[in-house]
C-alpha cells in the first residue's frame, strides 16, 4: 500500500536533503570537537542511571553519506545513548544521532531543539537546510536537532526493498472490487511483517512516549534547565507529549502546523480530507476556476485512471489512480508549488502522466535510480505503535460516504488509509488520542495556518484548549501553505521570534493576515 498523507513533514514541499551525519572524533581536522555534558543547573530525569544522565557528547565533524556532502563546517554531531526500554532504563541502550550549529552571538540562551514531523522525519538531514529560515534566532541559540529512534541515522529500519515499494504501487488504495480488497490488506499486512523482522524488538519501544523521555535526557545532557522546542506538524504532538510528561522543564515551546490531539483514528483522516480539499479550492479559486466543478473535473481524472493507468516519459512506469493523488497532494502543501500543479494536471488531462509521477515520486522520496528513502516506513512504525484502533473494513465502508462528501477528491484515499495503514500490525498500539495536558508549564505558542492541507487549522485552538488554561496561546495566519513561520508573514515571524527571544508572549487569539 502506498503511504497517502499521514502527518507529513514540513519538508514533503521540498526536495529531500541527505545531508549525513554521525558522531565524530573530538580530534577532527577542525580542531575543534568538544565533549559537552550537562551543565550543573540541568535538572537530571527522574530514573535516568548515572551512566547516561551523565554522558559526555563527543561533539565532531559530520559526515556525508553515499547521497550527498557533509553539511558545512558549522555543523557538529554527536550520538546520545539512551535507554532501548524507558520501563527499564538499566537495561539496553540505543543510539540516538544529533547534529548542532552553536550560537553565533554572545547572548546565548540555550538550545533549541527542532522536529520537522513525520513521524519519521530527520532531523539531522533537515537542521542544515532550516538554518537560514531561522538564522535570527541562532544568533542566541545553538540550533539542535536528531533523528528519533528508529528514523534514519537513529536505528532506522527499512521494512521492504525498493523492488517491493515499487510494486506495492500497483495497489489499488480504493479498491473496488473484493479481489482489490484482499489484495490491499495483503499489502499492509506484509508491510508491517517487513518491519516486524527488520525492526525486532525496537518496534515496541518508538512510540512517541519513547521520544519525548529521550527529549528530556537530551535537555538535560545538552545542559539546559528547560526545553525550548520548536515543533512543527507531527512535532506539535511530540512537543505536546513532552509537556504532558515534564511541565516543569517546558521552557519557551513553539507549536506550528499543529496536529489535532484530540482526534482518533478517523478523525484525522476526516481532518485532512477537509484541510487538503479546502487547500484545493483556494487552489482552483486562484486559477478562475469554481471549486465544485475543478474538483470534479479532477475527480474524473482519477477515475479514469483507476480503469486505465496513464503512460509516462519511463517506459516501464504509468500514472496510475494512487500515485496521481499522490502527486496533486505534493504541490499543495506551499503556493510556490501550485504552478507545478497546474502544469501536472494540463499534461495529465493531454494522456501524459509524466509530471504528476514526478510529483508523487517527491513525495514518496523516489529517486531516478528507483531507491525509496525511509521516511515512509519509520512513519509507519511510530504512528501503529503509538494509535491502538485499527478500524476494520466494515467500519470503514460505512464511513466513506462521508469522506466522499467532505472531499470528492481526497475523501476516498483517506477513508481506506485508515483500514490499511495498521491493518494486521504486530504490535499492539497504545492510545486512542495523546495526552497533552500540561498544568503548571510555562505558556506555548500554538501557531495555526487558516489554508494548511495536512494539520487543518482547527487543530490549533484544540491544542491549546488541551494543553490547558494559561497554557496554550495561540496565534493565527491567514494563509496558505503547511506551517506558518517562514512562510511570508512577518506578523508571525516577529511574534514568534519575540517570544522565543524575548520571552513575551503575544496576546491569545492574535491574527496575522
Amino acid at each position: 500500500m502506498a503511504r497517502l498523507v499521514r502527518w507529513t513533514a514540513l519538508t514533503a514541499a521540498a526536495a529531500l536533503l541527505t545531508a549525513g551525519c554521525s558522531g565524530g572524533s573530538s580530534g577532527d581536522d577542525r580542531g575543534d570537537g568538544d565533549r559537552s555534558s550537562a551543565g550543573p543547573s540541568a535538572a537530571a530525569p527522574s530514573g535516568v542511571p548515572e551512566a547516561l544522565a551523565s554522558q559526555a557528547l563527543d561533539w565532531g565533524r559530520c559526515k556525508g553519506t553515499a547521497d550527498s556532502p557533509a553539511p558545512g563546517d558549522d555543523w557538529q554531531c554527536a550520538t546520545l545513548k539512551a535507554p532501548l526500554d524507558w520501563s527499564d532504563p538499566d537495561g539496553e541502550t540505543i543510539g540516538l544521532a544529533l547534529i548542532r550549529a552553536k550560537a553565533t552571538g554572545d547572548d546565548r540562551i540555550g538550545s533549541l531543539l527542532f522536529n520537522f514531523g513525520g513521524p519519521g522525519g530527520s532531523g539531522v538531514s533537515m537542521m542544515p537546510s532550516y538554518a537560514d529560515t531561522v538564522s535570527s534566532l541562532h544568533k542566541r541559540y545553538d540550533l539542535v536537532s536528531w533523528d528519533p529512534r528508529g528514523v534514519a541515522a537513529s536505528e532506522g529500519v527499512r521494512c521492504r526493498s525498493d523492488e517491493a515499494m515499487a510494486d506495492a504501487e500497483s495497489v489499488d488504495s480504493t479498491p473496488d472490487t473484493p479481489a482489490e480488497e484482499q489484495a490491499y490488506l495483503e499489502d499492509a499486512a506484509d508491510f508491517g511483517k517487513g518491519c516486524q523482522k527488520a525492526a525486532g524488538k525496537l518496534m515496541a519501544h518508538v512510540s512517541t512516549t519513547d521520544t519525548a523521555r529521550d527529549m528530556d535526557l537530551m535537555r538535560h545532557v545538552l545542559g539546559d534547565e528547560r526545553m525550548h522546542y520548536f515543533g512543527i506538524s507531527y512535532g506539535t504532538e511530540l512537543g505536546g507529549v513532552y509537556a504532558h510528561l515534564f511541565p516543569e522543564h517546558v521552557g519557551r515551546v513553539i507549536l506550528d502546523a499543529v496536529v489535532d490531539p484530540a482526534a482518533d483514528t478517523m478523525g484525522h483522516a476526516e481532518n485532512q480530507a477537509r484541510g487538503f480539499q479546502r487547500a484545493l479550492d483556494d487552489y482552483l479559486e486562484s486559477t478562475g476556476q469554481e471549486p465544485g466543478k475543478g474538483s470534479r473535473k479532477i475527480a474524473d481524472l482519477l477515475e479514469r485512471l483507476d480503469a486505465e493507468p496513464l503512460p509516462t516519459s519511463s517506459p516501464d512506469r504509468r500514472l496510475t489512480q494512487t500515485l496521481a493523488l499522490t502527486g496533486i497532494v505534493l504541490p499543495l502543501y506551499s503556493e510556490s508549488g501550485w504552478p507545478s500543479l497546474t502544469s501536472a494536471l494540463e499534461a495529465a488531462e493531454q494522456g501524459d502522466g509524466s509530471e504528476l509521477l514526478a510529483l508523487a515520486d517527491g513525495y514518496n522520496e523516489r529517486d531516478d535510480s528507483g531507491r525509496y528513502g525511509t521516511t515512509t516506513h519509520s512513519q509507519r512504525l511510530i504512528s501503529c505503535l503509538d494509535d491502538k484502533q485499527r478500524p476494520t473494513l466494515e467500519e470503514t465502508k460505512k464511513l466513506l460516504p462521508k469522506f466522499e462528501e467532505v472531499s470528492p477528491v481526497f475523501g476516498a484515499f483517506l477513508g481506506w488509509d485508515t483500514a490499511g495503514w495498521c491493518h494486521d500490525w504486530p504490535v499492539a498500539g497504545q492510545h486512542e488520542t495523546p495526552e497533552v495536558s500540561a498544568p503548571g508549564a510555562d505558556p506555548i505558542l500554538v501557531v495555526g495556518n487558516t489554508g494548511d492541507p495536512a494539520t487543518p487549522y482547527e487543530g490549533a485552538r484544540r491544542m491549546a484548549d488541551e494543553l490547558g488554561k494559561d497554557v496554550g496561546v495561540v496565534l493565527t495566519w491567514k494563509g496558505e501553505g503547511h506551517g506558518a513561520y517562514g512562510s511570508g508573514s512577518d506578523c508571525v515571524d516577529s511574534a514568534v521570534d519575540t517570544y522565543l527571544l524575548k520571552g513575551t508572549v503575544p496576546e491569545d487569539g492574535k491574527v496575522c493576515s
